[in-house]
């Protein structure tokens, strides 16, 4: 044996196919592409092909999104505020905690106070946000309200962190008081 006698294996080389060569060859007129249209062009590629998987674009919605790192805001009515006083669940003094536990809200962002119902005691509320129909009511009966700033999961972090003079000082919690107009 020497290399004169080395073949490949049989069917292992094969002829290239010649297209466009005449009718004769089997590959002329369309050069194995079919008639007409888009995909008979050169430059053709399908847009997305997932191997007959439903595409992405056709598995996602068309309409609407919710952002996954949404803040929740859970509106608070005065009715309901007014119903946790009159049995007894709540002092005339209601912050975020008091809140966050009459809510019985999995996930509380943020707090918003709402205008439907009536109060018939004085209150003071910290809540984050308060319509301007609420801010009026709790002030005809005598209230004040307090924005809180803050979440309290970031209260609670600022609270646990070590205060070092000059390095780190945590800032103050900032809190706007709506007065009652004399």
């Amino acid at each position: 044996m020497d290399l004169s006698s080395l073949r490949p294996a049989k069917g292992a080389v094969k002829s290239r196919k010649r297209i466009g060569r005449g009718q004769g060859s089997g590959k002329g007129t369309t050069a194995g592409k079919g008639n007409k249209g888009q995909q008979s062009r050169s430059g053709y590629t399908r847009p997305v092909s997932e191997g007959g998987q439903m595409p992405i674009y056709r598995r996602l919605p068309k309409f609407g999104f919710t952002k996954p790192n949404r803040k929740s805001v859970v509106p608070v009515n005065l009715s309901q505020i007014a119903h946790w006083i009159e049995n007894g669940k709540a002092s005339s003094e209601i912050t975020l905690e008091d809140l966050k536990s009459l809510c019985s809200a999995s996930r509380a962002d943020y707090f918003k106070i709402l205008g439907n119902g009536e109060l018939k005691s004085p209150v003071t509320i910290t809540a984050h946000f308060v319509s301007k129909s609420a801010e009026e009511k709790i002030r005809q009966a005598g209230g004040t309200v307090t924005l809180a700033e803050r979440t309290l999961l970031e209260a609670e972090r600022i609270k646990d962190l070590p205060v070092e003079e000059g390095l780190m000082k945590p800032k103050a919690r900032v809190e706007k008081t709506i007065a009652k107009k004399s």
